[in-house]
């Protein structure tokens, strides 16, 4: 039966373009929903701008312009970048990145206001919503209370100047704004004073909503179970009473909707009105094609038989699963079915950098003529179902693209497409019975494919595309249709072997079809067929099918294309204003990296005392999101006590009784949780981690490494 699928990708935010770690999701999800559309499935896939919050009124008015006219320029750029813009997604000619959205809106727009004040009128009614007084910091300047990202000062644990109010980039360690020294506003550059204001909180503590969260996240249905575990970790056991109410308020002066009854002084928080933009959008596509208020309630309200699917990136999980389902249950509304969270992308192995021009924009790679279906490609190549981090080596992007879209692909229908068309009118014969066993393994290979595909594995997916395309090439290198063409004895086997290659190449597009949607098109009109659906893998092309020449699809790229694309992208290393606090996926855009340190020499390694120790206990720290206690057995030197930011890759049961090394000599040191009596080692970076070292097992503890 087919099923009715509400699909959605996270908003972009409205103050920067879309980059290429942005396209990691919507290419993502493009693919699944292009996927279950030749399933058969009803499928709208809707987004939207996230357009409300402080960083876009203060960008408007640098600009000297109003926040709308902002959003509406911004909306016209990501709308081309993502599918060629309105006038395309309306005519069906994707352009962009091809991503193929039912609606594309806004959050600033009177659907998304009226589900926003029904919910929070819902909850109010429900008793979980509070009102209680909150000092803030306030820039007497500019008359407004700062976000944590707008005040700057002195780290009070390092001094570090010129850090954020909520975390220090020298140190690493987290704060209250208030903790600052010296703080004063980004906004203004003037010393903030402390003011009192009354705001609106969601009561996620209540009872009511541990509840429902502790079902609704670790029944294994919904998240992915590494998601699970982290949630587990925020929820914390029954009685530890880790959530917290969520502000759910701003302050004057502020762009984005009023709270009902508060006369103008109290604002939604941008992050309760961006999820709510998912059912702004839909309804808005409701509107627009005529659909009731039943058929529409029947995706947003819980009963029915449809399903809510959201792809985010792992950094918005919190607000994913834990606030939006929490309050959508208890306003009255659906809860997701799924919610898939993906990793960051980095690029050539390390975090996205301006000044290395690796912080490529979807614009610049558009603009110099790169085609948008070889990243779709690369992509999916890499992705799978987890939420680890993807790496777009360029290198490896130009290899991998010209030797399985062109190579092996594509070169299956240039080999002997000419040949059809010159000497048989294009129209096709049986195929080759001496083929069969490969046949049968395309077709036979749609399940395991479609599993892939359904299941978000695409890596898999591709990989076994290509020993399908490498099984078609061979059967073609052994058959050699030009060295049959050169004979006119042969034409009745050439004639066979060609259509049969022309098989192999249809049902190759089908399973690529997804992923790259305009060579699809193009290969569906160049074999003068109906659009390709899942159930046409059944089937074969009948002898006496006629086929219109061949015209090339797709080109290698150039190693210059690649080279002059990260050229446009640097940037120099200059002083920049204060970023906008991060959101969405543009949080993948991390600092750099430090230089490599520089050499020692063997006697200061000797100062550091590397000894075999036994994880005799491991618990989790109350209180701490990436801390675990590990009571170590470090042989003759006793036992210590460390804390160790391992949490968000182990459980502390599969720790126990593990061999593991520590530094025993590192001096002691004071945490708010305990006492630290060393550090253990493992290894991470931007690719996953952290991975604890392992020892043999032969080893003893106390043992010295060395």
């Amino acid at each position: 039966m087919p099923r009715r699928l509400l699909v959605t990708s996270a908003l972009p935010y409205a103050n920067g373009a879309i980059h290429l770690g942005h396209l990691v999701e919507y290419i993502q999800t493009d693919i699944w929903v292009r996927f279950q559309r030749m399933q058969g499935h009803e499928v709208t896939y809707v987004c939207a701008d996230d357009t409300h919050g402080t960083p876009i009124m203060l960008r408007a008015q640098s600009e000297g312009i109003t926040p709308e006219a902002l959003v509406e320029r911004v909306y016209g750029e990501h709308t081309r970048d993502f599918f060629g813009g309105e006038e395309a997604l309306r005519s069906g000619k994707l352009g962009g990145f091809l991503v193929s959205f039912d609606n594309y809106h806004s959050t600033n727009s009177p659907q998304n206001r009226a589900f926003c004040e029904d919910i929070y009128t819902r909850l109010k009614s429900a008793g979980l919503i509070d009102i209680r007084s909150v000092e803030q910091f306030f820039d007497p300047v500019k008359s407004m209370f700062l976000p944590d990202r707008y005040i700057k000062g002195e780290c009070p644990k390092c001094a570090a100047k010129d850090q954020y109010g909520d975390s220090c980039e020298v140190c690493g360690s987290t704060y209250s704004p208030t903790d600052l020294k010296n703080p004063y506003s980004a906004v203004s550059g003037a010393a903030p004073v402390r003011k009192a204001s009354e705001h609106h909180f969601f009561r996620l503590s209540d009872p009511r909503c541990e509840t429902f969260l502790r079902q609704w996240t670790q029944g294994g249905e919904h998240v992915q179970s590494e998601a699970g575990n982290k949630l587990k970790e925020w929820l914390g056991e029954p009685g530890e009473n880790k959530l917290a109410d969520w502000d759910i308020s701003r302050d004057p002066p502020y762009f984005g909707f009023e709270i009902p009854g508060t006369d103008g002084q109290k604002f939604f928080y941008v992050w309760l009105d961006a999820p709510v933009g998912y059912f702004g959008s839909f309804r808005h596509y409701c509107e627009r094609v005529g659909k009731t208020q039943a058929q529409m309630d029947a995706y947003l309200r819980p009963g029915s038989d449809t399903e809510l699917v959201h792809f985010i990136g792992k950094d918005i999980l919190y607000f994913h699963a834990l606030f939006w389902p929490a309050m959508l249950e208890h306003a009255g509304y659906r809860t997701p079915s799924k919610v898939f969270a993906h990793g960051f992308l980095t690029v050539n192995g390390e975090k996205m950098s301006k000044s290395r021009g690796t912080f490529i924009t979807a614009r610049s790679y558009l603009d110099l003529g790169l085609n948008p279906e070889w990243l779709r490609y690369y992509y999916a190549a890499k992705l799978g179902a987890t939420m680890e981090d993807i790496d777009l080596n360029l290198d490896d992007f130009v290899a991998r693209v010209n030797s399985d879209l062109v190579g092996k692909f594509v070169n299956i229908a240039s080999r002997c497409a000419g040949f059809l068309s010159k000497r048989f009118g294009g129209v096709l014969a049986e195929t080759d019975a001496a083929a069969g066993e490969v046949l049968a393994l395309l077709a036979q290979s749609a399940q395991t494919v479609a599993t892939h595909y359904e299941e978000r594995e695409f890596g898999k997916a591709i990989r076994r595309i290509m020993e399908l395309a490498d099984a078609a090439n061979q059967y073609v290198d052994a058959q050699k249709p030009w060295e049959l063409a050169k004979d006119p004895a042969n034409a009745p086997r050439l004639h066979a072997v060609c259509s049969t290659a022309i098989e192999f190449f249809r049902v190759l597009t089908l399973y690529l079809k997804p992923v790259l949607p305009r060579l699809a098109e193009q290969v569906e009109d160049f074999l003068n067929i109906a659009p390709l659906s899942w159930s046409d893998a059944e089937r074969t092309l009948p002898a006496g099918h006629r086929i219109d020449d061949y015209k090339h699809l797709m080109t290698r790229i150039d190693t210059k294309q690649v080279a002059a694309l990260v050229d446009a992208n640097k940037e120099s290393l200059q002083p920049t204003p204060a970023p906008s606090p991060a959101r969405h996926a543009e949080q993948q855009q991390h600092a750099e990296k430090p230089a490599a340190a520089a050499h020692i020499t063997i006697d200061d390694f000797a100062k550091v005392d590397l000894r075999v120790a036994r994880i005799v206990n491991a618990d989790h720290v109350a209180g701490a999101d990436k801390l675990l206690k590990l009571d170590l057995d470090v042989g003759v030197l006793g036992t210590r006590t460390v804390f160790a930011g391992i949490k968000s890759r182990y459980d502390p049961e599969q720790l126990k009784g593990r061999l593991t090394i520590v530094v025993a000599n590192l001096a002691p040191r004071k945490m708010k949780f305990g006492t630290s009596e060393g550090m253990i080692l493992a290894a991470s970076d931007d690719s996953g981690g952290p991975f604890l070292l392992a020892v043999d097992d032969a080893a003893k503890p106390g043992m010295k490494a060395k």
